[in-house]
């Protein structure tokens, strides 16, 4: 299945470090003919980093996608009795809100579209980025892998010498991913 026309949600959480990867495969989504929706995670509208300016990527992909973006609970929750997405991306996905969507809790716009969204029985894809993966947060990596319609984009360790609990998405796979899932399939392999 291809992404030409595919209206995918694309939640963004606060891994800054990982922000210039997800534009990128922004502009492949966009080049596959994917209608692209934004939904921005609280943190990264109140948060600015080392790694720059939030409100300025936020513009840039919001121009880039040609939608508006998705910034409040308000926002959210219509996803779910609409239905109007065909798939919905966290990336990058933290571990806090890999923990919260493990739970149950939807306190930010992302978890709040993720749990709208799963609700029409469609694929949520997690693109992890995390310091905690193989740490605290290992079950619920284990507890989501084993939940209908969640399917992660391979990942692996980043800097095991010195990280060794750490685990990012191999954000190149996103798109392969994204038809996969619409497919109803894990890509494989999940962990390299």
């Amino acid at each position: 299945m291809k992404l030409e026309g595919k209206k995918i949600g694309l939640a963004f959480t606060g891994s800054f470090c990982t922000f210039d990867k997800i534009e990128k495969e922004v502009k492949t989504l966009t080049d596959k003919g994917g209608d692209i929706y934004p939904i921005f995670s609280t943190n990264v509208q109140t948060t600015n980093s080392r790694f720059g300016d939030t409100g300025e990527y936020m513009e840039r992909i919001t121009a880039m996608t040609g939608n508006q973006p998705v910034l409040n609970l308000e926002e959210a929750e219509p996803i779910g009795p609409k239905g109007y997405l065909d798939v919905l991306l966290i990336a990058p996905c933290t571990g806090n809100t890999l923990a919260k969507l493990a739970n149950g809790i939807t306190d930010t716009p992302v978890l709040m579209a993720a749990k709208a969204h799963l609700r029409n029985s469609k694929p949520l894809v997690i693109s992890l980025s995390t310091n905690d993966a193989m740490g605290i947060n290992f079950k619920n990596v284990g507890e989501l892998f084993n939940m209908k319609n969640i399917y992660f984009v391979p990942f692996g360790q980043d800097d095991p010498a010195k990280k060794p609990n750490s685990m990012i998405a191999h954000t190149n796979l996103i798109a392969d991913t994204l038809e996969q899932a619409l497919e109803g399939k894990q890509i494989q392999p999940v962990i390299f």
